[in-house]
């Protein structure tokens, strides 16, 4: 039989541990056979960005078509998409994009944004409305509703907020939340909302951690997993992948996941 395919359109990450390696390496843990359009090059490693060039928006395109014109893709994942133009360009693709899953990769992990408030109202006017699945982080909701969210209740209230411009699903991912004994992400659907939850690893190899619940995710419903049981497998692999890598040194910061075959 032929392999499922699925796409992740993100920038490329030269320590290897998050957006495109990342992506890759999770959809080849649940096997599924990977594709990519690249919209950024980066200079990175385990303590930080050093620098970001943004792959012009056309060129995004033209990966894109060639991509989706041979191979029967099933889900789609986006990370970080650079510049409002590249936002629109893939929004302009969503009806050949099925099981969309949106990761607005907007803020850095020094709490830095990443980019313009124009790409930040993109992303919810744009790309939300046609996306199944919106995976923004705590921060990342702060920024794209302009107001803080720090805690559990704060978390629930972004989640419906977010929800309003479309998307079918909204987590906001909770693994910046100190203080507690889970890692504790608030999920809404269909007008309800459920907490996924995994027991707190206490480790600093988690670069990488919100790109591999995303591919996780688009992986799971490229094999055909229904939208519940592909976020509550893809928050059970990101616990094993985090398990499998906390005793690790490899490099000196943030160092990455194990994306080991699934048990």
């Amino acid at each position: 039989m032929n392999p499922v395919v699925a796409l992740t359109i993100a920038g490329s990450d030269s320590g290897g541990g998050a957006g495109i390696q990342a992506d890759l390496k999770t959809f080849a843990a649940h096997r599924v056979f990977g594709t990519s359009a690249i919209t950024a090059l980066t200079a990175q490693n385990t303590v930080g960005v050093r620098g970001i060039s943004a792959v012009p928006a056309a060129f995004v395109g033209e990966q894109l078509d060639a991509v989706l014109a041979d191979l029967p893709v099933a889900a789609v994942k986006t990370g970080m998409l650079a510049t409002p133009e590249t936002v629109a360009l893939v929004a302009s693709f969503a009806p050949r994009l099925p099981g969309l899953v949106v990761d607005p990769v907007l803020v850095a992990s020094s709490g830095d944004r990443l980019f313009t408030a124009d790409a930040e109202r993109a992303y919810l006017d744009l790309l939300f409305p046609h996306a199944t699945v919106v995976t923004p982080n705590l921060r990342e909701a702060a920024v794209l509703l302009g107001r803080a969210v720090t805690d559990v209740d704060d978390a629930v209230k972004a989640a419906e907020d977010l929800a309003a411009y479309g998307p079918e699903c909204v987590v906001v991912k909770g693994g910046h939340l100190r203080g507690s004994a889970e890692a504790v992400d608030v999920v809404w659907h269909d007008g309800t909302t459920e907490l996924l939850t995994a027991p707190w690893i206490d480790t600093a190899n988690n670069h990488g951690t919100g790109c591999t619940f995303a591919a996780a995710t688009a992986a799971r419903l490229a094999l055909g997993q229904p939208l519940a049981e592909a976020l509550h497998g893809a928050k059970a692999y990101v616990h094993e992948a985090l398990s499998r890598s906390a005793g690790w040194t490899l490099g000196s910061g943030h160092g990455p996941l194990d994306w080991g075959p699934l048990r």
